[in-house]
């Protein structure tokens, strides 16, 4: 069973780290003009994949300096995702070790 839960932890922090590369994907190839903002499936992409990611990059960007019109807030995001991740597979090892997880 714990080892159900921490399976599942990883997988959603897994699948936050994809949904952060897409978003950013996605924002870019709008602010260049290489897709349109405004189709009805670009926006719901854009629109869907900003609410899955804003409440991870809010917190990052508020304590970010301003790099211009570069946004890194995603490559800092992506690091703390997968540093949570390693604490995660530490954590599990751990309780292995000592005979918690069954």
């Amino acid at each position: 069973m714990v080892g159900a839960i921490f399976w599942l932890a990883g997988e959603v922090i897994h699948l936050l780290i994809l949904a952060v590369i897409a978003a950013a994907i996605v924002n870019t190839l709008i602010a260049f003009g290489v897709v349109n903002g405004r189709s009805q499936i670009v926006y719901s992409i854009a629109d869907f994949l900003n609410k899955v990611t804003d409440p991870i990059l809010r917190p990052i960007r508020r304590y970010l300096p301003v790099f211009g019109n570069v946004d890194i807030s995603p490559i800092v995001a992506i690091l703390l995702l997968e540093a949570l991740q390693m604490v995660l597979a530490d954590v599990y090892t751990h309780l292995l070790l000592a005979g918690w997880a069954f």
